[in-house]
Formats: C-alpha cells, sequence, structure tokens
C-alpha cells in the first residue's frame, strides 16, 4: 500500500523524467592493464572517461597504493572515532605538517570532504548578520554554507568586480566576507584573484578561497591559485583544498593561520562531529603529495592535450579555459543528453551536467583532460567533437 507521501515522490520523478533530469549511478570498471581513463560500462563495453576529476592521473599510482596497503596493514581500516574523541593517528598529523609545509602556512586541518569542509569553515567563521560577496557561480557547497550560517548573501555576477565593488559599496552592519571558487568547476575559468584581493582589503572582507580545482593543477609546484598570480598567502584568510581530485584520494583540508586552525577546530561542527579520515587515504594523500609537488611533467602534459585539442577543434569557442576543464554549453538537457549519448556510442564517457547542477537552460558536457590520457585518447575525442557539432 503506497503512502500519499509516496505519491508525492512519484509525482516529482515522473516531473525529473519528463523534463529530461532523471539521474541514475553509473557503475564503471576500471580496465587493470591501463587503469584510469580506460573503463567498461556496465554491458562492458570499453570506455574511455573524460568525466574525472583526476587531473594527474595519480588515482591509479602504485605508490599511492603502496602507501594505503602499509598503513591498513599497521593500523587497520577505519578511524574508528571522531579526530577529537581518538581517530588522529600519526599518518594524519604527518600529512597536516606536510600540506602546511608545502603551501607555506601555518596549520592545517583535514575534513572528510569538501563538502564537509566548506559547510565547518563558512558555518564556523560567519554569522548571523555578517554579510557574504559570493560568485553566482560558486559551487553549490559554498552556498549551503552560507544558507547554514545565515548570513546576508549577496551574489555578484560571474567574475563581475563592477558588481561586486557595488554591493560591497553599499555597506552594512557585521563582518563582509567574500568567497570564490579559485577555479570554476563547471567552467574551467580562474577567479580574478588578486582583483578580489584588492578589492578585500579596501572594503575590509576577509576572502575565502575554495580550491578544489586547483590544487595540482595551477602554479609552481600546483600551489593553486594563489601561486598562479603569484601573489602573497597573507591575502587570503582561508583556503580549502579537496584530496580527491588532483591528489586522486579523497578528504579535503584547510589551511591558513594557527589561529584559523584553532578555531575551526573548536567551532567547526562538520569536524567535531565528523568520523576521522581512514588513516590509509592520508598515507596515501601524503605518497600523492611528493608526485604533486614534482609534478611539472604532468602539468605540461595536461597543457598539451589542451593545445592540441583546440587545434583539433577549431570551430569551439568552448575550449577557452586554461584548465583541464572545458565546458561544452548546450543549453537544453535533452540536447546535452543525446550529445552525451553520441559520444557514449563513439567509446568515450561525458555525461551530460544539468540542473539544478547548473542554472537552468545552461545543461552542458563537463569535459575534463587528465594527465593519464594519451595523444591518441585526445584524438579520439577531437574526431567524435567533429563528427557531432
Amino acid at each position: 500500500m503506497h503512502t500519499e507521501r509516496e505519491e508525492q515522490w512519484r509525482v516529482e520523478l515522473s516531473a525529473l523524467r519528463a523534463h529530461d533530469l532523471w539521474r541514475e549511478l553509473q557503475v564503471l570498471q576500471p580496465v587493470p592493464e591501463r587503469g584510469p581513463p580506460a573503463f567498461m560500462g556496465a554491458q562492458g563495453e570499453p570506455l574511455l572517461s573524460f568525466a574525472s576529476n583526476d587531473y594527474l592521473g595519480l588515482s591509479a599510482e602504485p605508490a599511492l597504493r603502496d602507501a594505503a596497503i602499509a598503513e591498513i596493514q599497521q593500523n587497520g581500516v577505519g578511524a574508528g572515532a571522531a579526530p577529537l574523541l581518538g581517530g588522529e593517528r600519526p599518518a594524519h598529523a604527518a600529512l597536516a605538517d606536510a600540506l602546511a609545509h608545502w603551501l607555506g602556512v601555518e596549520a592545517v586541518l583535514l575534513f572528510g570532504s569538501g563538502y564537509l569542509a566548506n559547510l565547518g569553515v563558512i558555518s564556523a567563521l560567519v554569522g548571523r548578520g555578517d554579510r557574504v560577496y559570493a560568485d553566482r557561480l560558486n559551487h553549490a557547497s559554498l552556498v549551503d554554507g552560507v544558507r547554514l550560517s545565515g548570513a546576508r548573501l549577496h551574489r555578484y555576477r560571474h567574475g563581475d568586480m563592477t558588481h561586486l565593488a557595488q554591493w560591497l559599496e553599499r555597506g552594512g552592519r557585521g563582518q563582509a566576507w567574500i568567497i570564490t571558487d579559485g577555479v570554476f568547476s563547471m567552467d574551467g575559468d580562474i577567479a580574478p584573484l588578486p582583483e578580489l584581493a584588492a578589492l578585500a582589503q579596501q572594503y575590509g572582507a576577509g576572502i575565502i578561497l575554495d580550491e578544489a580545482h586547483a590544487f595540482g593543477v595551477l602554479g609552481l609546484e600546483g600551489k593553486g591559485t594563489v601561486a598562479h598570480w603569484n601573489m602573497n598567502l597573507h591575502e587570503v584568510d582561508v583556503i580549502m583544498g579537496t584530496l580527491g581530485k588532483a591528489f586522486g584520494v579523497y578528504g579535503a583540508f584547510v589551511a591558513g593561520s594557527q589561529d584559523l586552525v584553532d578555531i575551526l577546530r573548536n567551532r567547526a561542527r562538520s569536524f567535531i562531529y565528523h568520523t576521522a579520515l581512514p588513516s590509509a587515504l592520508a598515507a596515501a594523500v601524503l605518497a600523492a603529495l611528493d608526485l604533486l609537488r614534482h609534478g611539472d611533467a604532468r602539468r605540461e602534459r595536461l597543457t598539451q592535450h589542451r593545445q592540441h585539442l583546440r587545434a583539433q577543434v577549431p570551430d569551439a569557442p568552448w575550449l577557452a579555459s586554461e584548465t583541464p576543464i572545458q565546458g561544452l554549453l548546450l543549453g537544453d538537457a535533452r540536447r546535452a543528453l543525446t550529445v552525451s549519448a553520441q559520444l557514449r556510442r563513439a567509446g568515450l564517457y561525458c555525461p551530460a551536467v544539468r540542473p539544478p547542477t547548473v542554472p537552468a537552460d545552461s545543461a552542458r558536457l563537463r569535459i575534463t583532460l587528465s594527465a593519464a590520457h594519451s595523444y591518441d585518447d585526445i584524438e579520439l575525442l577531437a574526431a567524435a567533437l567533429r563528427g557531432i557539432l
């Protein structure tokens, strides 16, 4: 017997199908002899993924696997407790110290995921009555963190410093915060951090910078947007980074002053009440950090892939990003699904990204490149795009 509540769910699910917004999990099996980005689909069909955030191709590196296995053999699988209640292991402390040293900050705090980090950071530092100025294309976790904080949210047009300055000029009560992605996850463009920092200084605002898609890809040693713009770390108050993208593992961290980390350790609810990251993952990230820091060849390969794709699809103005993320805007959700299906029939996996992940009428393919791709892989992608678009 179906309840009234279940009937409402059925109506909502039918509406999703009718508007081409239905989502299902896709199970992909890695191909052992090559590893990512080569996969097999549910029917055993070979697929080459252009949808991964594994930008440097580190997820299948033997050094990461060996570090995780060694840690599991010594300390088991799960942490078994929250970090403050006995879940902290030597591997966590070693990783936090190594990340802080790499970035040149006083301290680092580890979180279970980037989503948890953004929720915890914003709700711990930003309060009711404060003012938040956020880029309109910020990641959902940043938006949700502001909502949780209860602060007044003002969203400026994407990358529009004049619009941001107009908002800041109006002023108001409470502290002012500027929150932005370093690299925007759907378009791959880079935030104008020098201009943001200048406005922050002029109007007394703090900056929270989400470097999820920048670390490992941009700047000296992959240090992200701050390094890309040759800026001083002290121009940014809070830096968040994820460990499941260019690092190839899982988890997140927040970097900054010792006072910042002390505040978060005592006030960030998504840190206090979450089970600690498995120490095996911390050990794997520590191994990844060494490869990432010395990954100039991998970063150069990404640049070559991007340039080659642009040269092979010359009539594609959407291939403008300086990062591995290339957003093919298609507008209509059905059109995005159709193009995605056409690529899949060509052996290329690139799922459609549709609302609410992106705004209405901006459905797209989010094509992501990896250092693990070969020259031939890029050739296949380019040929398929030329035949479809």
